[in-house]
């Protein structure tokens, strides 16, 4: 993991102190969406505070409308432009979330939308953006690729773009979190927030500091689709060539203009995460806070998890988002499970005799070994006339409970190979 800190007693950047990001924009901003939007919870994780030792709290935004943040932003955004915009309809690029709150944001306002979106999206968000009401066009592989479509409508129809991240309300409607997480959690000291584009940075950073600018809020990247180190470190948006990440989320490859200048404002440092550090992370918020995320939405607990120390407490970590496909989910559990140690994947080579594979699995539920599955081969490279492969994958409790295994298979004469 690595981090690149905001260098203190540099000149605050262009924009800075810009009365669309004061007190009272967030506030106003907060009062339009009250009776929109949830006003969602913060559970109090034990697990995380006795590894970082001191008190964290998880807001809970993947249990907002439409299952993530966007709403806020899309909401506020679309509620601003005048009548004869709303008429003209709304359009928008999104991989999923955005897509869902853009077109939930259009249907409570009574506008049209018509989403772009990526041809390999996730099917449940794109059926949920269908069912919210927006016309859903699935075009190019990347989110780039569906922006561009989108920007080309609005030169076609005349429709309004809603960009994702890149405009004044969008950052403001975002920031309301950050109000709520300094109301929910007295004495925060520390706020880490999943970051893709900045918007939701930017606007909880700036939100945040304009009741208690003392509050340490950074940003979490996964490290295959990192775009905001290298653009603070040379002061302006800097384009990544290739992303590479499941958290599909938060991989943008171009720093937003307007939530650059304040994050570079107002952001101690922006953090990246690591794919095994992401599946882990959604992993344990499963299994501990009882949280369905998604790979982006767990960005700031794969943070907490990697360096649980480096942070003041209490810490307060935005979950953004909880739209994850069941079978992907399943993956990145599966995943999840075997980078912490739990899931254990060895070939086994015995004598091909009846009864032998009946033998293997009574030794491996001696031990204690969870049978996921197993695949039995007669052929193959290497296996002698009278050998049998067994493949197994196995979940266990623990790096120890691994070793334990393969240590009693090896002592009871079984020839164990890795993957």
């Amino acid at each position: 993991m690595t981090a690149t800190p905001r260098q203190r007693g540099e000149a605050p950047p262009a924009g800075a102190g810009d009365p669309a990001f004061d007190r009272p924009a967030f506030v106003e901003a907060a009062r339009v969406l009250e009776p929109v939007v949830h006003r969602t919870p913060v559970e109090a994780s034990t697990t995380l505070a006795r590894r970082a030792g001191t008190p964290v709290w998880l807001k809970a935004e993947n249990l907002q409308r439409t299952g993530s943040f966007k709403i806020r932003g899309a909401y506020l955004r679309m509620s601003r432009l005048s009548a004869a915009e709303q008429a003209r309809g709304v359009v928008a690029a999104s991989a999923g979330n955005h897509a869902q709150g853009v077109a939930l944001a259009a249907r409570e306002l009574g506008l049209s939308a018509k989403i772009f979106m990526p041809a390999d999206a996730a099917l449940p968000k794109v059926a949920a953006t269908r069912q919210y009401g927006a016309e859903v066009v699935l075009t190019g592989a990347t989110l780039g690729e569906a922006l561009a479509a989108a920007t080309a409508e609005v030169g076609a129809s005349g429709r309004v773009l809603i960009h994702p991240y890149d405009h004044p309300d969008i950052v403001t409607g975002q920031g309301t979190i950050g109000l709520e997480i300094l109301e929910q959690v007295p004495g925060v000291r520390t706020i880490l927030v999943p970051t893709g584009g900045g918007g939701l940075l930017a606007g909880v950073a700036a939100a945040v500091h304009a009741v208690d600018p003392d509050v340490a809020v950074v940003g979490v990247q996964a490290a295959g689709a990192a775009a905001y180190p290298p653009s603070l470190a040379v002061g302006h948006p800097v384009a990544l060539e290739r992303l590479s990440t499941m958290a599909d989320g938060i991989a943008v490859p171009l720093p937003g203009t307007v939530p650059f200048a304040l994050i570079a404002e107002h952001v101690r440092e922006v953090r990246t995460v690591g794919e095994e550090e992401l599946s882990r992370a959604v992993l344990h918020v499963v299994e501990r806070a009882k949280l369905v995320v998604e790979p982006s939405g767990a960005a700031g607990v794969a943070a907490l998890l990697a360096d649980p120390g480096a942070f003041p407490g209490p810490v307060a970590v935005v979950l953004t988002g909880g739209n994850v496909d069941p079978l992907v989910l399943l993956r990145i559990i599966r995943h999840g499970m075997s980078s912490a140690g739990r899931y254990l994947q060895m070939r086994v080579l015995v004598q091909d005799a009846p009864g032998r594979l009946a033998a293997l699995l009574a030794e491996l539920a001696a031990v204690g070994g969870n049978v996921v599955s197993v695949e039995h081969s007669r052929t193959g490279a290497g296996l002698g006339v009278d050998e049998v492969e067994i493949a197994v994958e196995l979940e266990t409790k623990g790096p120890e409970h691994c070793e334990a295994v393969l240590t009693a298979l090896r002592e009871q004469g079984y020839t164990v190979l890795r993957p």
